[in-house]
């Protein structure tokens, strides 16, 4: 995509201190709307995702590429005072700080909200940890898993007499890093009037907390603890997946209209009139009859047979696809959520694309993750360091050039 494209954000520095999912969701979501993020990896190592080999391009973990696309990377040994200092430099000079750090560990290495806000008053500090900086768990770590189960939502997942079951995908990190990236542009919105950063708190156990809104819905109208119910939804009926010929697709009959002219294309017109089926809460009070009448008649078609019929309807369905037919899809595509990049070690490689579009300042995906340090010696040199200080800082092992 070309260079020229000027995201809402351009303008704003970003330095993001983080690792693996829920901090560089943030910075990610940051840089794609044109921030410029400059992303700090400790030494040795870099970010812990750099070392899922197992899932590599070309010797490049892939799943590092995935999360740090339109970021430029530093590389820092911050247990040194000189790797210390170089930050502190940064910071004294950015608009915004992204880290995801256990509570209380920055703060040990001078680096807490206390101190970088006497260093730089107009700096957004967001910090993105387990359970948040305040309560009696705030001194815990987090991972996604812990958080799905904290939440609630694993007792909801899956099918019911099931296994708890996990969200396939790590929802409580990417949404604690949508919400991260939420507060940072609220809290910028608020220093265009004060001229004052703030801090930023937010976390897994919120981000997924935050997911559960029909389930605590539920339980405060009936002070029942809802289940898993599969595919299906809690409180509306059709609304799940449903077997096929050769498959499965989603089919959405939620209200009135959408649920008669179901029963047409299904050729179960009899339905309507059903006592069992005639509104919605008779539909969910009789879910399972339900779902099994409707299956018995998806079964005896293709999917794609199906899928015609119910658009031509005006029904809402969709196919079921696999991550490999997501990114081949037409309109996943057309709305550029699969994009290519250079990557300077990988060749040629695919990301998934910004999924907020504008229409005056759009976002951009503009370059690959950066290789560890490779932009060190260039953003040093912007911060005034010179080429013998930046020698002299490497041979220190304070940090590494690419």
């Amino acid at each position: 995509m070309s260079q020229a494209i000027k995201g809402p954000l351009e303008g704003i520095q970003v330095v993001e201190m983080a690792q693996i999912m829920a901090g560089p969701t943030c910075g990610q979501l940051l840089a794609d709307l044109g921030a410029d993020v400059i992303k700090v990896e400790k030494l040795p190592g870099g970010d812990d995702s750099r070392s899922y080999r197992q899932h590599t391009i070309h010797g490049e973990s892939a799943p590092f590429m995935m999360m740090n696309r339109n970021k430029r990377g530093i590389a820092v040994n911050l247990k040194t005072a000189g790797g210390v200092e170089v930050v502190k430099r940064l910071l004294a000079r950015a608009d915004v700080l992204v880290e995801n750090h256990r509570a209380g560990t920055l703060d040990k290495l001078g680096l807490g909200f206390d101190v970088l806000r006497a260093l730089n008053p107009r700096l957004v500090y967001c910090a993105i940890t387990g359970y948040g900086r305040t309560g009696p768990d705030a001194d815990k770590g987090g991972f996604d898993l812990i958080a799905q189960g904290v939440s609630g939502l694993m007792s909801v997942t899956g099918q019911p007499g099931g296994e708890p079951v996990k969200a396939g995908s790590p929802v409580a990190d990417i949404n604690a890093g949508i919400l991260g990236a939420l507060g940072v542009v609220s809290a910028l919105l608020r220093r265009a009037t004060t001229g004052e950063g703030q801090l930023v708190d937010t976390s897994l156990m919120e981000a997924a907390v935050h997911q559960t809104f029909w389930q605590v819905a539920l339980y405060l109208s009936t002070g029942v603890d809802p289940g898993p119910s599969g595919s299906s939804h809690i409180l509306t009926a059709p609304y799940q997946a449903f077997p096929t010929q050769d498959g499965w697709i989603n089919i959405g009959g939620a209200n009135q209209a959408n649920w008669e002219r179901l029963t047409a294309v299904l050729g179960l017109p009899e339905l309507v009139a059903d006592p069992r089926f005639k509104t919605n809460a008779d539909r969910m009070t009789n879910k399972p009859a339900l779902a099994e009448l409707i299956a018995a008649r998806t079964r005896t078609r293709a999917s794609a047979d199906w899928l015609a019929a119910l658009e031509a309807a005006g029904v809402p369905a969709g196919p079921i696809n696999r991550i490999s037919q997501m990114m081949a899809d037409p309109q996943v595509r057309a709305r550029q959520m699969v994009v290519e990049l250079d990557h300077p070690q990988a060749g040629r490689v695919r990301a998934l694309g910004l999924p907020i579009k504008f229409s005056d300042s759009p976002g951009s995906v503009r370059s690959a993750a950066p290789l560890l340090g490779q932009h060190t010696r260039a953003v040093l040199r912007s911060l005034d360091y010179s080429d013998a200080q930046i020698d002299a800082l490497e041979r220190a092992g304070a940090v590494a050039c690419g």
